[in-house]
C-alpha cells in the first residue's frame, strides 16, 4: 500500500509540474522555490507542539489548494504559483515518507515515524 501512495503523491507533483508550465515564469523559479516551504521548521524553536502546528500549516493540501484557488479567482500568478509550490512540495514529501507531524517531535508523523 505505501509504494501506492507513493506513486499517488508522485503524479500530484507532477500534476503541479504541469500547471507551473501554464504560468507565466521562467523554469528556473519552479526549483529555486520548492524547498522554501521548509522554513516553517523554524516554528521547532518554540517546542514540538509550536513546531507541528507551523509546519503542518505551510505543509498542508488543504491550504496549497486554497492559495491557488484565490489565485484562479483573483487572476494573480503569483498566488497560483504559491499554492503549487506548496502543493508540490508536500507531495514530494509525502513520496519520501514525511507526513504532517504529531506534537511528539518532529520525526513523528501521519504516514509513522520517519527513519522506521
Amino acid at each position: 500500500m505505501k509504494r501506492v501512495i507513493q506513486l499517488e503523491e508522485f503524479a500530484m507533483f507532477l500534476l503541479t509540474i504541469y500547471l507551473f508550465s501554464r504560468l507565466h515564469f521562467a523554469w528556473w523559479w519552479y526549483p529555486a522555490l520548492i524547498l522554501l516551504p521548509d522554513i516553517s521548521m523554524v516554528g521547532y524553536a518554540l517546542g514540538n507542539k509550536a513546531g507541528a502546528i507551523t509546519y503542518n500549516f505551510m505543509h498542508h493540501k488543504a491550504v496549497a489548494i486554497a492559495v491557488y484557488v484565490l489565485g484562479l479567482y483573483l487572476q494573480n500568478e503569483v498566488l497560483q504559483l504559491a499554492g503549487l509550490i506548496l502543493f508540490g512540495h508536500s507531495s514530494m514529501d509525502r513520496v519520501m515518507g514525511y507526513g504532517l507531524k504529531t506534537f511528539a517531535g518532529f520525526k513523528f508523523t501521519h504516514l509513522g515515524e520517519i527513519g522506521k
